[in-house]
């Protein structure tokens, strides 16, 4: 809806169309990856840390970020069917619940990566204090006060979406967090740099010191994975509110669909980092499937 008739008849770009199927093959895939990845963590007490705690927050967000397409497609194909109107008093209050999901989703990815990558940096840099500051229940306290804020946000941003002082602060916040959190990336491997050289000579400081910068270069993964997957519907959200007229704006959003499969697509990718890069993980997984056989 957000592309009019008269930005389409201005472009020559044709709507992307991603089939249906695809759609729900990969929301499913990604559901159940998270899924997995928050029983093995309730499952191993090994895995009961502060870092597996924002992992599943995280899991989550993704796990969200797949359901909203997926009811957002059935929606359509009720439109479609007759079922539904697309501007009947029921169906604008489950448009505004979806809308809120989306955010919700959104806002949960961004603060979740930077609660790890707060924990990456505390555990590198003061490592014999890390039991002391990052705890069980001020990680809980700081995963609570993260999904109050988002929530409340994204109903109000659903609420108020047809309201550029809604609209700019919430686009604005996705560049800005973003740039916070590849500062602190900068700065933590700047510092680790120096402090592999002071620790040289301590083996086990050494060891140590080579599983907090995997966890810091596993983090890295993360983000670049999340940039390149939502970016594109955020840029979406920017083009449709401020130039939907416009032919190059209407161009762009023609392959709304593929950046929505983008989305699902992080659902699915951030589950396979975690079990590549975590042994910890591999394990539980191993000791789950051989349970289930």
């Amino acid at each position: 809806e957000n592309i009019s008739d008269f930005s389409l008849n201005t472009t020559d770009c044709t709507q992307v169309v991603v089939p249906e199927e695809v759609f729900f093959t990969v929301a499913a895939a990604g559901i159940l990856e998270n899924l997995l990845i928050l029983i093995a963590v309730v499952r191993n007490k090994n895995l009961h840390l502060p870092m597996y705690f924002f992992i599943c927050s995280l899991a989550i967000s993704d796990m969200l970020g797949s359901l909203y397409k997926t009811l957002e497609n059935i929606f359509i194909i009720l439109c479609k069917m007759g079922y539904l109107t697309r501007h009947g008093d029921f169906e604008k209050k489950l448009d505004d619940a979806m809308d809120s999901m989306f955010i919700l989703s959104l806002l949960g990815s961004i603060f979740s990566l930077l609660a790890i990558a707060a924990d990456r940096y505390i555990t590198i840099f003061y490592a014999l204090r890390y039991h002391n500051i990052m705890t069980l229940r001020r990680a809980s306290v700081i995963l609570a006060v993260i999904w109050a804020f988002c929530a409340g946000s994204s109903i109000a941003i659903a609420l108020f979406s047809y309201e550029a002082a809604t609209v700019i602060p919430f686009t604005i916040l996705f560049p800005l967090m973003m740039f916070f959190i590849l500062c602190l990336y900068v700065h933590m491997f700047l510092l680790a740099r120096s402090h592999a050289k002071k620790i040289a000579s301590l083996p086990s400081s050494t060891v140590h010191h080579r599983t907090n910068t995997k966890g810091a270069i596993t983090l890295t993964i993360f983000l670049g994975v999340f940039l390149c997957c939502w970016a594109p519907f955020v840029l979406h959200i920017l083009l449709a509110r401020f130039c939907p007229h416009n032919p190059y704006c209407a161009c762009y959003m023609s392959i709304f669909h593929v950046n929505g499969t983008l989305i699902m697509c992080n659902a699915i990718i951030n589950p396979m980092i975690f079990a590549f890069r975590s042994p910890e993980l591999r394990s539980t997984f191993k000791k789950m499937f051989n349970c289930s056989r």
